[in-house]
């Protein structure tokens, strides 16, 4: 009987036959190849020529807002009120992103969004449903906020969003709720330590923000790069992209959060305070989040949110806001 040849030899003797058929190799003095793949660039990213205004305005009183009333009890809203329309349609429509960390985010073990921004948005549904989740969130980028907010899109928009008095002319303002500070992130290794750094440099900025304008205005040779998402940013900062990314120490540190190859560095370039974004011609809606604000202030719930999401920025207390009848 003859014996029965190992398969390993029999795949191994094949593979030896069909090799010389279907493989070339390079000589051994050939160059090595030298294409390299170009790094993706994120959809929506742009260079942008235009120059924008300082936020900085003193046109306007911009942190002025309405005096809250007395506050209806939960599920009892003023007849024909913006809040009754709310509560006839069951669930309370806000508009914010869910790429800005600590403040607006999906949790990635449950699929919730939260954040900072989160748990306001759900003291006003609170306010009106007596149930934080009756609520309907629409992602919304930062260049989409106030057409969102015209259009009726949204019932109010809460997402880092700045007073400004060029935005007064568009939409209405809660008294603010946070005040941040922009700052810079970059590369720990870059060799950037504040502004001056920045000359010529390249800096990325999340389409549609106030940061732009301040930052062309301290450092005008710097080379803007703006983008759909602040994620975007950190993505194109960590491929080389761009050299820092400029907005709200408090965005800038829930980057930081998921990169510790990236830091938040030098001083405060100015301001930015946050509040609830509301349509015009909806003064009750305005009164109402104020109470709202006065309520989560007085409670303590404030300092809580606070400390749940926004210790890693130091002591943290609330605005104190200025009301006008």
């Amino acid at each position: 009987m003859t014996p029965r040849r190992p398969v390993a030899a029999v795949v191994i003797a094949l593979a030896a036959l069909m090799l010389p058929a279907c493989t070339s190799f390079p000589a051994p003095d050939s160059p090595p190849p030298s294409a390299v793949a170009d790094i993706p660039v994120p959809p929506g990213a742009t260079s942008q020529t235009s120059i924008e205004e300082a936020p900085d305005s003193t046109d306007c009183d911009a942190l002025v807002s309405l005096r809250p009333g007395t506050m209806p009890t939960p599920r009892k809203m003023p007849a024909r009120s913006t809040m009754a329309d709310i509560f006839a349609r069951g669930r309370l429509i806000v508009g914010l992103d869910i790429g800005s960390n600590l403040f607006s985010f999906r949790d990635t073990i449950t699929g919730d969004i939260k954040g900072f921004d989160v748990d306001v948005a759900q003291a006003i549904a609170r306010a009106i449903f007596n149930d934080p989740d009756q609520i309907e969130f629409r992602v919304l980028t930062s260049g989409e906020r106030i057409a969102a907010l015209q259009a009726g899109y949204v019932d109010v928009v809460v997402k880092t969003m700045s007073i400004t008095c060029d935005r007064r002319q568009d939409v209405a303002f809660s008294a603010p709720y946070y005040v941040a500070n922009q700052r810079i992130l970059a590369q720990r290794n870059a060799g950037i330590s504040d502004t001056d750094d920045l000359a010529g440099k390249r800096v990325c900025a999340a389409r549609g923000v106030t940061s732009i304008g301040r930052l062309q205005s301290i450092v005008p040779t710097a080379k803007i790069t703006t983008t759909s998402t602040w994620a975007d940013c950190l993505v194109m900062l960590q491929q080389g992209q761009v050299d820092a990314v400029s907005t709200d120490d408090a965005i800038l540190a829930g980057l930081a959060e998921q990169d510790p190859w990236v830091s938040v560095i030098g001083p405060s370039l100015g301001e930015e305070n946050y509040a609830v974004g509301i349509a015009k011609g909806h003064d009750d809606l305005v009164r109402f989040v104020n109470g709202v604000l006065e309520n989560l202030r007085d409670s303590g719930q404030w300092q809580q949110m606070y400390n749940r999401w926004l210790s890693i920025l130091g002591p943290g207390y609330p605005p104190v806001p200025r009301y006008e009848d």
